[in-house]
């Protein structure tokens, strides 16, 4: 009996699953703009203050938009605790039970001037998920670049321009700008919201405690806005090397690649006939 149990658990003539695709059909002014193509560009909705209502507006103006989950939990048990979740899990007691709900906090980015961090709650796992990218399309923002570093050149917005402090509960941290190839130097998960708004060099200081993160990436989300509400004068800005929007990524000809091959072979063709 197990064996035919077996046998039909195993069947491979099963349907594969239609995903459906919902067209998406617009129910605010802005996202009507932005389907009919009279708005392009997210900065131009970011920069008059706008608020976006709907996700789909940032799924249609942003195409390489890249997903991350924050760990922000911890697992329990004998072998896995300690060990960092995606998931933040509190149970209320009640008379019928243990009724518990999952939390977690999702960024979105582009790698080059626009980042969004976006919370989520809920009873099961799926739908807190779903929350927390929705949350952090609708809450995405555009920062300054920059090289404020009196250490590095003025050529590239790898950092930021100046030094900025964020605070949340108990919780402050201060970034500032560092010179090119020094890192990330921050927390992991600090570092991972960083990278998504395109900053490779970075120092840190940080006070109180930090070990609940979703105050410390809440207190460093705040220390991003505040770089946008810096007022900078005309001169600053040569002189620090701010840079408010994309910056366009160098891409290597593959003609240029392809003649730099035959040249390395070239020259070992010719040390191995000085050598014979």
């Amino acid at each position: 009996m197990r064996r035919k149990e077996n046998k039909r658990r195993n069947n491979n003539n099963r349907r594969p699953r239609e995903v459906v695709v919902v067209p998406w059909v617009p129910k605010t002014d802005l996202g009507k703009k932005v389907k009919n193509g009279e708005v392009t560009d997210i900065r131009e909705i970011l920069n008059k203050g706008q608020i976006i209502l709907e996700p789909e507006i940032v799924d249609h103006l942003i195409p390489d938009l890249e997903t991350d989950y924050l760990l922000v939990g911890q697992a329990k048990g004998k072998f896995g605790g300690g060990k960092r979740r995606i998931f933040k899990q509190t149970q209320k007691k009640t008379r019928e039970g243990n009724k518990p709900k999952f939390a977690t906090m999702a960024i979105i980015g582009n790698k080059n001037g626009l980042i969004g961090i976006g919370y989520g709650k809920s009873k099961e796992t799926v739908p807190a998920r779903e929350k927390a990218i929705r949350n952090a399309k609708l809450n995405i923002f555009s920062i300054y670049r920059g090289s404020g570093s009196w250490e590095s050149k003025k050529d590239e917005p790898h950092s930021i321009p100046f030094a900025v402090e964020g605070k949340c509960s108990s919780v402050k941290i201060k970034l500032m700008p560092a010179p090119k190839g020094t890192g990330l130097c921050t927390e992991r998960e600090v570092a991972k919201v960083l990278s998504f708004a395109g900053v490779s060099d970075v120092w840190s200081k940080t006070h109180g405690q930090t070990r609940t993160k979703m105050n410390l990436i809440k207190a460093c989300e705040e220390a991003l806005k505040n770089l946008n509400k810096t007022k900078i004068q005309p001169h600053h800005k040569k002189d620090l090397f701010i840079y408010d929007g994309p910056i366009a990524k160098k891409v290597v000809k593959e003609e240029s690649v392809e003649n730099d091959n035959k040249d390395q072979d070239n020259k070992k063709e010719k040390i191995v006939e000085i050598k014979k």
